[in-house]
């Protein structure tokens, strides 16, 4: 004891001890507060981080034509050389079997809204899929992410542009 508290009456130092435990209680309490704060802005900062990661993932994968024909319909297009779209559940179908009983079919799709087409490619393309007018076929994607994608069943390839080569050697592959 110091001197300090020798002076004090028994009463006194009780009072004193409550004071100096309640304070150290208080001082505790804080501590954990404090502690379970710092834990969950944790937790929340390592969610939201997972939570942009799968933004980030989901919207940097491409934006394709499907390469199944799984959810197809029985229908065909009017034609091999399209001015609009296909619809995606007739696309699904060409890549079972073109023309709805033919062998399985190959879709070129461009995109000419998105991306800065070379003059006269639609038209190159159109003479590729009159060389091949058993199964292949030819159609805008608007929306897709790239601007020239060939697809048969469970394959595709991807062009940056026009390649002559390149499409007939996936066509004939």
């Amino acid at each position: 004891m110091t001197e300090k508290n020798s002076e004090l009456t028994k009463k006194q130092r009780r009072e004193l001890r409550k004071e100096k435990l309640l304070q150290e209680r208080m001082l505790k309490k804080k501590s954990e507060m404090l502690k379970k704060r710092l834990q969950y802005s944790v937790i929340g900062i390592i969610l939201i981080g997972v939570i942009v990661g799968i933004v980030y993932v989901i919207a940097s994968q491409p934006i394709l034509p499907s390469k199944t024909a799984q959810g197809h319909i029985e229908d065909v297009p009017d034609s091999h050389i399209l001015d609009e779209p296909m619809d995606l559940r007739v696309h699904k179908h060409m890549l079972e079997h073109a023309d709805g009983s033919g062998p399985p079919g190959i879709i070129i799709n461009y995109n000419c809204i998105d991306f800065a087409c070379d003059n006269g490619m639609i038209e190159e393309l159109e003479g590729i899929v009159s060389d091949y007018p058993e199964n292949v076929y030819l159609a805008p994607y608007t929306g897709m992410s790239e601007m020239l994608v060939i697809t048969k069943s469970d394959k595709q390839e991807v062009l940056d542009g026009f390649d002559r080569e390149k499409i007939i050697d996936f066509i004939e592959d």
